[in-house]
C-alpha cells in the first residue's frame, strides 16, 4: 500500500492510481475535496480507483507497519504551522510504515523570502456554468513565527452577480537541515535529498526540495 497525505481533489492522486492503481490510499480531512476526487477518479476503470479516506494526517487510520511508501507532497509538512502537529505526524509516518518503508517529502523552497504584495490578480478565466473567475491574492509574512500566508479571494462573476470566496493560506517553512532532524528524532533515516525531480543534489538555491527517509530495518 501507498499512502497519499493531503489528497484533496486528486490533482496528484489521479496519475499515481493510473500507475499502481488501487494499491493507492489518499487521505484528506476535507469531506468536500474529497467528494470532487471520487467524482473525477470514476473516469478510471475500477482496477484503477484508489481508495479515499477522510481523516487526520496526525492520527493515521492504519495499521503498524502496514505500508511500503507513504508521500507528502507540495508543502503538505508545511501546512503544519504548530511544532506539536507535525512531530505527530511524524511520529505517526514512523508508525505505519514497514521496516524498510519510504516517506517521501516535497517541500515548496524558502518561503520566507517570498517577497510581499497585496491584491495580485493571479489568475483569470472561465468558470463552470458560464461564469467567469478572477482569482486576487496577496501575501504576507510572519517572520517571529516562520510563517509565509497566502490571503487569497476567488471572484465568481455570472452576469452582474459577483460572489466573492475568501481564505488564508497559511505555510511554515524550516530549513531543510532542521527537517532531517525532526525526521531523525521520529526515528526515521535520511536516504538523500534532491534539488529537482531527476535526483540533482539539493542545495539552498535549488527549486525544489525533496527529501526521502526511511524506517529503518530490525536486525
Amino acid at each position: 500500500r501507498v499512502l497519499e497525505l493531503g489528497a484533496g481533489t486528486g490533482r496528484l492522486t489521479i496519475p499515481l492510481a493510473r500507475a499502481i492503481g488501487t494499491r493507492l490510499v489518499g487521505i484528506d480531512r476535507s469531506a468536500e475535496m474529497l467528494a470532487r476526487a471520487a467524482t473525477r477518479l470514476r473516469r478510471l476503470p475500477s482496477r484503477r480507483r484508489p481508495l479515499l479516506v477522510r481523516g487526520d494526517i496526525r492520527a493515521l487510520p492504519c495499521p503498524d507497519a502496514s505500508l511500503g511508501l507513504v508521500i507528502a507532497p507540495y508543502g503538505m509538512l508545511q501546512s503544519l504551522t504548530r511544532e506539536r502537529d507535525l512531530v505527530r505526524l511524524l511520529d505517526e509516518v514512523a508508525r505505519v510504515l514497514r521496516p524498510g518503508g519510504v516517506f517521501g517529502v516535497d517541500l515548496v523552497p524558502d518561503l520566507p523570502v517570498w517577497d510581499e504584495y497585496r491584491d495580485q490578480v493571479r489568475l483569470t478565466g472561465p468558470g463552470p456554468g458560464g461564469t467567469r473567475i478572477r482569482l486576487v491574492e496577496s501575501v504576507r509574512q510572519d517572520r517571529r513565527r516562520r510563517l509565509t500566508l497566502f490571503d487569497q479571494t476567488f471572484i465568481q462573476t455570472r452576469g452582474r452577480t459577483r460572489t466573492r470566496h475568501h481564505f488564508t493560506l497559511a505555510f511554515r517553512t524550516l530549513p531543510v537541515p532542521q527537517v532531517a532532524a525532526r525526521l531523525g528524532r521520529a526515528g526515521l533515516a535520511l536516504d538523500g535529498a534532491y534539488g529537482d525531480y531527476r535526483g540533482r543534489p539539493w542545495d539552498p538555491e535549488s527549486d525544489v526540495w525533496l527529501l526521502l527517509a526511511r524506517r529503518p530495518r530490525r536486525a
